[in-house]
């Protein structure tokens, strides 16, 4: 199957309706991926069909829990932009920070961030331990970087009162949530179209309030 038409049915598939637009988006996304990765191995995922489904695709089940209307997302741990810029490619609208302490890493962002002339969107080339107090958003999202504990005591700091925090896990989450106390959630599991893999996104809301108030907005 050619890669664009891979895309275009795995789209489908998560009830999708994209633009040609979006589309040409995705494909830019991918060549710019792979051409850097062979200098800087930003990711050992290499093919055309498994960078669609292993990170195109996957980072957009994420759309399952993420809170409609123009909201403001940091993606902790960004790396090569998974999942936070397929979800900007769909939703337009909100407002995103990539939080990544790699050089090399922020500097494939604000290249792909030109490449698709995204709005609304800044590269943060720092630890998430290093933000607090600088911006607070409505949702902190991660890639199966952290424990959920360890994402809870690192980015609620960051999130307005009410608003959510979202991880993607494996086939052991509910091992690590029968371990949790005093964390309210939800657990929503979801299918990578095209492939076998389940993921399990652990949506975590934040009710307190952080004391810092934000210094930084997107312009």
């Amino acid at each position: 199957m050619e890669t664009e038409e891979l895309l275009r049915k795995g789209l489908i598939a998560l009830g999708l309706t994209t633009s040609e637009q979006q589309i040409e988006a995705f494909i830019t996304y991918l060549n710019e991926l792979k051409k850097w990765n062979r200098v800087y191995n930003l990711t050992g995922i290499k093919k055309d069909e498994d960078i669609i489904v292993k990170h195109f695709l996957d980072s957009l089940l994420y759309l399952e829990a993420l809170p409609a209307g123009k909201i403001e997302v940091a993606d902790i741990g960004s790396g090569a932009g998974f999942p936070g810029i397929p979800l900007k490619i769909i939703r337009p609208e909100i407002g995103l920070y990539l939080i990544e302490p790699s050089g090399k890493k922020s500097a494939f962002l604000r290249n792909i961030i030109r490449k698709l002339d995204l709005k609304k969107i800044e590269v943060i080339e720092k630890r998430v331990e290093d933000i607090k107090g600088l911006l607070t958003v409505d949702v902190a999202l991660t890639r199966a970087l952290f424990g959920v504990k360890e994402f809870a005591r690192k980015a609620s700091p960051l999130v307005r009162e009410g608003g959510v925090l979202i991880l993607s896990k494996g086939p052991r989450v509910r091992e690590e949530l029968k371990n949790l106390k005093d964390i309210r959630y939800d657990l929503l599991t979801v299918a990578i179209p095209l492939s076998e893999i389940k993921r399990h996104l652990v949506v975590v809301i934040i009710n307190e309030k952080p004391s810092d108030q934000s210094l930084h907005a997107l312009s």
